[in-house]
């Protein structure tokens, strides 16, 4: 990169929470360590909807025992960045029998200084 440039990457996160429904599938999915349905249950569930279009990630918290998450969100960002903000801001409002659905969108703001001499 040229020493004459400044470079800055940024991006904002937006996420929408709701408690789990039909048609279960958006962008993330927490389940509680005593919900109705486990995360092999909810695996095989996005396989069949959505064919390697998910991961389950297993977690290891109190209350979470694992997150489905869209495998095109673990390629844009870093997959314990991800999980600490879904925990932070999931950890008040989830008991251990919920599953609970969120949408994300990731916006990325790229700005860049160049030196016009």
């Amino acid at each position: 990169m040229d020493p004459r440039t400044n470079y800055s990457r940024r991006a904002m996160l937006s996420l929408k929470f709701s408690e789990f429904e039909m048609p279960p599938m958006q962008d993330l999915l927490i389940i509680g360590k005593r919900a109705p349905i486990g995360p092999e249950a909810v695996r095989r569930m996005a396989e069949a909807l959505s064919p390697e279009q998910f991961s389950i990630i297993k977690i290891e918290h109190p209350k979470i025992e694992a997150v489905l998450v869209r495998n095109s969100l673990l390629q844009m960002l870093d997959e314990n960045v991800l999980l600490g903000i879904i925990m932070e801001e999931t950890e008040n409002m989830i008991s251990d029998s919920m599953v609970i659905r969120s949408e994300l969108k990731v916006e990325v703001s790229v700005h860049r200084e160049v030196d016009m001499s």
